[in-house]
């Protein structure tokens, strides 16, 4: 599947479509908290990342893998988790995100991306 770089919107039903395809139940992306835009669909974390330095010139501190679950809803759907997350030379030493308010960007970047 190629990687899709979102920048206005998708809907939730695509999503649902991609997760299908792939792993069943979800969707890997990497979100750019600077620019406010994402990638899905690659098979790796990683692989969305280069696409997004690539194309979108992003920089890796801005960065963040999440996994989307489009069945579920509330912060359930969301799950900040990925090795690409561990960057202890910008302070994340976790595959989580350890700032609370990178945690709310990312939340709200997808949450304006992905529609119903």
């Amino acid at each position: 599947m190629p990687i899709i770089i979102i920048k206005d919107s998708i809907k939730r039903e695509e999503l649902k479509r991609i997760a299908k395809e792939q792993f069943g139940d979800l969707v890997k992306a990497v979100v750019d908290v600077e620019q406010g835009i994402m990638a899905v669909g690659g098979e790796l974390h990683s692989d969305e990342e280069v696409s997004l330095m690539e194309q979108e010139n992003s920089k890796r501190e801005h960065t963040w893998g999440i996994n989307l679950y489009p069945e579920k809803t509330g912060n359930d759907w969301i799950e900040i988790d990925s090795v690409i997350n561990l960057k202890p030379s910008f302070g994340n030493r976790s595959r989580e995100v350890d700032n609370p308010v990178i945690q709310e960007k990312i939340r709200k970047i997808v949450e304006k991306l992905v529609s119903r």
